[in-house]
């Protein structure tokens, strides 16, 4: 009976991938239907000469269908996986290790919530443009099967919302609120023996380093000619669901904003226009609560709030992992929903989860409301729709206007309450419901300084001078960040200290490569230094070299390999910058690693600091948490490779007369994903070389610099094979 079991779900497997190629077959047969009617949209894709599209629309419809195409051109894999993300079909495309995805949007409900609230909650101009932007994923689709097989079509403006919404909570690190509902090792199930993780020890969409950014911008009174400069200096993953793509958005309806998306996103997330421009940095403020849930004695399915037993809302979770070839697993698991939020059993207990963003889908519409505004006030505007969960903003515009915001849906919530830690599941006085009305969040509108910046720090610290938000001026239970970044420390010693800060000084600051006084690495770096020094010579020639560091990242400077990677061995940065392990025993893995690989301690920095991309292998300058960041890996042979921060850099500027100009650089090249294409690495020579290249905005412009022209569907492209 066993073989006969085993041979029966063979002939099942065999049977299921054979229905699966049949059923490609016949969407095959019928994807015209999936390609728009001659007329339907009218849009021009220009792609200039480093192969950046310049999207012509006559509507913003249009404009959003022919982004959408273009990007499904450079990134097509990035913009399939984030459709799969709100089917919760990532696992069954890419394999078990994406399954905690898969159960995480069934968990917190992301499509149900989209289809509810897709009519109600989203204007009828965003679901156009949603639904255009949808209409260009499944023309290409249909065109290049080869490139995105697993997407099931059509793409409809519900999957691209519903995209949106399950990403937003991560900006401000759910996960680690995540890691407090479960067992420390994370939630596994085991089906056949294969065993999946369903809830990620990390942010899943930042898969080396931590994701950040810098902003800050400089007003008129603060610059040595008159003008009005904006950083736009994002720090995201250099690979993967969510690597910046450079755009430019035109319609004849007001629309013309440049700057960068990501896979999913049908408008510009941070940039400019010609008349203000923003960038977004990542704040990580308490948004989020866990609740120790009493369980019933007498039944597991219901758990105790004001006196009383409650029932559960119980589902199960399905989630299809595939295996190998077209063979899938499908596997099961509960899932829980008290009033409090989603709730899951667990070793310790049964936990429940509050969080920002659980629900709402209307983080597009504000980001649209954002391009389309036309000065300060319409971008307050957008601002106020509060659908943001998280976010810190930079503005700037031709006015000379500046505005900070460290953005959020903070929860109102009672007193009394250890709110940092796990909370009394049993009373509703310890669920919020309401958040904190937009006048009640830090902000600073033209500051006396006429400077502002934020690199994912306090924002009590946000200028220099009088303007910035008072502490006390905000509850404790609001979980504001305190902490200061060397980003930030940087940017105070820097652009804070100049009084007439002049172009050259704007752009040379940005790439500042040093670690300030009061940072983790000076911290670090002070408490190894005081420690007895040992008589290994490789040790005191080590420490000897440490004493005369001057804690910069030049390039050319030989201490700095020895220094971040002895960091690296015994620190935690970025927050606290507290040392966690013994200062000795880091360096002397550092030690041992740079005699391993290269024989010597005293290295230039560039020789230790690579940016690859295919054939390409450059130094760099820069390291982790400077103005110049690169966050790195160790590779085996004993090298960092840059994999996170600095990516997309756009630095914009209005003269004293409104006129607007910019520059900027991608870390890699427009082609995100094709390594047959000439862009797929033209811009790492300049990012490495601490250049920038000019941004067109104008027609007439780009046409000056045209590489070529075209409409959707006009210029399909060969199959590929990478």
């Amino acid at each position: 009976m066993r073989r006969l079991a085993v041979r029966l779900g063979l002939a099942a497997c065999l049977l299921t991938g054979g229905g699966y190629v049949l059923f490609s077959f016949a969407v095959r047969a019928n994807l015209a239907q999936f390609i728009p009617p001659p007329g339907k949209y009218d849009v021009r894709i220009l792609r200039d000469t480093w192969g950046v599209p310049h999207i012509f629309g006559k509507r913003d419809t249009d404009t959003a269908y022919g982004l959408a195409y273009a990007h499904c051109e450079d990134d097509w894999q990035n913009m399939e996986d984030n459709c799969l993300i709100a089917r919760a079909r990532l696992a069954a495309a890419r394999g078990k290790e994406w399954a905690k995805v898969d159960y995480l949007v069934q968990w917190f409900q992301v499509r149900e919530f989209a289809q509810a609230r897709y009519e109600t909650d989203l204007a009828p101009d965003t679901r156009a443009l949603l639904e255009a932007y949808a209409e260009g994923i499944n023309h290409f689709a249909a065109l290049h099967r080869d490139r995105m097989p697993d997407l099931p079509l059509p793409v409809t403006g519900v999957d691209i919302a519903a995209a949106s919404a399950f990403k937003a909570p991560f900006f401000y690190d759910l996960q680690e609120v995540l890691q407090r509902v479960v067992h420390e090792r994370g939630l596994t199930v085991t089906k056949n023996g294969v065993e999946t993780a369903l809830l990620p020890g990390r942010n899943p969409f930042a898969p080396h380093g931590e994701i950040g950014s810098n902003a800050w911008a400089v007003g008129p009174k603060r610059s040595a000619d008159g003008c009005t400069r904006l950083a736009v200096n994002s720090h995201m993953p250099w690979t993967g669901p969510v690597t910046f793509y450079e755009a430019h958005l035109h319609s004849e309806t007001g629309w013309n904003m440049t700057g960068g998306t990501f896979p999913g996103g049908p408008m510009i997330f941070l940039g400019h226009d010609e008349n203000k421009g923003w960038c977004h940095t990542i704040n990580r403020p308490d948004l989020a609560d866990v609740y120790a849930l009493e369980i019933n004695p007498e039944n597991p399915n219901q758990y105790k709030l004001d006196g009383a037993w409650r029932d559960f809302e119980r589902r199960d979770a399905k989630i299809t992992v595939r295996l190998w070839g077209p063979i899938h697993w499908t596997v099961k698991r509960e899932m829980l929903w008290s009033v409090h939020g989603p709730a899951m059993r667990s070793p310790d207990g049964v936990f429940a989860l509050r969080f920002a963003g659980y629900g709402e889908i209307g983080q597009i519409e504000q980001w649209y409301r954002m391009n389309k505004a036309r000065d300060v006030n319409e971008f307050l505007d957008a601002m106020r729709l509060q659908k943001l969960d998280s976010l810190n903003t930079v503005y700037a515009d031709k006015g000379g206007n500046l505005l900070y915001l460290y953005n959020g849906r903070f929860p109102v919530r009672a007193e009394g309450y250890p709110w940092q830690e796990v909370l009394p599941g049993d009373t509703s006085k310890a669920i919020w419901n309401q958040v904190y009305p937009f006048e009640q969040i830090p902000q600073v509108l033209n500051p006396p300084s006429g400077f502002l910046q934020s690199c994912n720090s306090s924002p009590f610290q946000s200028t220099d001078g009088p303007g910035n938000p008072r502490p006390e001026a905000f509850p404790a239970s609001m979980g504001i960040e305190t902490h200061m970044t060397n980003r930030a420390l940087r940017a105070l010693e820097t652009y804070g200290a100049d009084p007439s800060i002049t172009r050259e000084e704007f752009f040379r600051y940005k790439y500042d490569k040093a670690y300030s006084e009061a940072s983790w690495m000076a911290i670090s770096l002070k408490k190894l230094l005081e420690a007895p020094v040992p008589e290994e010579p490789l040790m005191r020639q080590g420490i000897a070299l440490l004493r005369g560091w001057n804690r910069s990242v030049d390039r050319d400077n030989t201490a700095a390999p020895l220094g971040v990677l002895t960091s690296a061995y015994f620190t935690s940065h970025e927050k606290s910058g507290a040392p966690n392990g013994d200062p000795m025993e880091g360096l002397r893995k550092a030690v041992t690693t740079l005699m391993k690989h290269h024989g010597r301690l005293n290295l230039p920095w560039e020789q230790m600091m690579r940016l690859h991309r295919g054939e390409v292998n450059l130094g760099l300058g820069g390291g982790p948490d400077c103005l110049r960041a690169v966050d790195v890996t160790l590779q085996p042979d004993g090298t960092f490779s840059g994999v996170n921060g600095d990516c997309y850099i756009l630095l914009v500027e209005w003269d004293p007369l409104g006129k607007v100009s910019s520059q900027s650089v991608h870390q890699f090249g427009s082609a995100t994903l094709d390594a047959r294409s000439p862009h797929y690495a033209d811009q790492a020579p300049l990012f490495a070389g601490e250049k920038l290249k000019p941004v067109w905005l104008t027609e007439p412009e780009i046409r000056a610099h045209l590489e070529r022209e075209y409409r959707p569907g006009e210029e399909a492209r060969p199959p590929s094979r990478h």
